[in-house]
């Protein structure tokens, strides 16, 4: 289906859904139905009718210098709007065709943002950190809420792993991205010799599950509690407060020891395993989709190596998409993240709506 069919349909569509809820006749579950689904679509009717006031004002413009009866004056004036309006049409076209791309439903949901220290010993547990450090400044930028919800930290400030979630709107739309091996390359603060090292840590971004998207029976955990750890092996609680939390069925563990009540590691634990389960149902159903993903940017595998922050030269390099930016101390802190970020969605976009062409053709 072309997209100007799309476009046909929605407006159809948009037409039908009015009706239906000023029939009167309807349940209050069928209308806040129909009324959801109704404002979802109203933006991009309201582009299409900008999108035809253009093509036709454009269509009236040619009548009228093709009109022999014009006079000059008429002429330029009808010139100078029409040359506005041939430039502004493929903005509107792209922006309506951008607006009929599938929709991720998780991309408005908060995050569970889990980084693990890879290859490089004490440097890749440091280089965790920073990435943690980084993801932090860019969420308070951004407006949004990241809370830690576990950490093992190294005898030297880094990170084994660390996990956190963070909440605000539209999280996900963007932190995607990030998942996959960030590599980095400098000196370490252990090196003495002054050689530059290569180390990795692996990022994943899972989008939190709602209740409705996960059912977890009870019977299939095995819940264990422990007493808090900190750096070194050192207690930092003297209560069993930690909690490990086993899903039978698929093996997947999480485990929780931020809090010192086990009421509250156990709820931040289920989060995670939640946000765990949804993405695995979630990749199990893009595997059966994976021709329509073709126009993803990456794979967002968490073996592919995706950026390499080169201190000694002072860049950053998204592989995905060959960018380079020699901002690395702006990245760092979490100002120009925004700025790779956009560039991502910009190809993914671009791919997509290329796909959709041919599709369409």
């Amino acid at each position: 289906m072309s997209w100007r069919a799309r476009l046909e349909r929605m407006v159809a569509r948009s037409h039908e859904l009015s009706d239906r809820m000023a029939s009167g006749d309807l349940s209050s579950e069928d209308f806040t139905r129909l009324s959801k689904e109704y404002a979802e679509i109203a933006p991009i009717v309201e582009k299409i009718g900008e999108y035809r006031a253009a093509e036709s004002e454009l269509a009236d413009l040619a009548a009228l210098l093709s009109d022999p009866e014009t006079d000059e004056d008429m002429r330029e004036l009808a010139r100078e709007e029409q040359t506005g309006l041939k430039a502004e049409l493929p903005a509107l076209e792209r922006a309506l065709q951008l607006m009929l791309l599938p929709k991720d439903e998780a991309d408005s949901r908060g995050v569970i943002l889990e980084i693990r220290a890879g290859t490089g010993g004490d440097e890749a547990g440091l280089f965790a950190g920073d990435l943690f450090r980084m993801y932090q400044r860019y969420a308070q930028a951004q407006g949004w809420r990241l809370e830690m919800i576990e950490e093992s930290e190294t005898d030297i400030g880094g990170f084994n792993q660390v996990v956190a979630s963070v909440s605000g709107q539209g999280v996900y739309g963007r932190l995607k991205y990030e998942s996959g091996v960030h590599r980095v390359q400098r000196v370490p603060v252990t090196e003495s010799g002054g050689r530059v090292h290569t180390s990795a840590a692996t990022v994943a971004v899972l989008p939190q599950a709602e209740e409705v998207d996960v059912s977890i029976d009870e019977k299939d955990l095995r819940i264990d509690t422990y007493r808090s750890q900190g750096a070194g092996g050192q207690h930092v609680n003297t209560t069993d407060s930690a909690v490990r939390i086993t899903h039978l069925p698929t093996g997947i563990v999480v485990q929780c020891q931020d809090e010192k009540s086990q009421h509250k590691n156990r709820a931040k634990a289920m989060t995670v395993l939640m946000a765990r389960l949804y993405e695995a149902e979630r990749d199990r159903l893009d595997a059966e989709r994976a021709a329509e993903r073709k126009g993803q940017v990456g794979s967002g595998d968490r073996s592919e190596r995706i950026r390499t922050y080169n201190f000694p030269q002072g860049r950053v390099t998204d592989h995905r998409i060959n960018l380079t930016l020699y901002k690395l101390d702006k990245m760092m802190t979490g100002e120009a993240v925004d700025e790779v970020i956009d560039a991502l969605i910009l190809e993914d976009q671009t791919a997509r709506l290329t796909a959709m062409t041919e599709d369409a053709a």
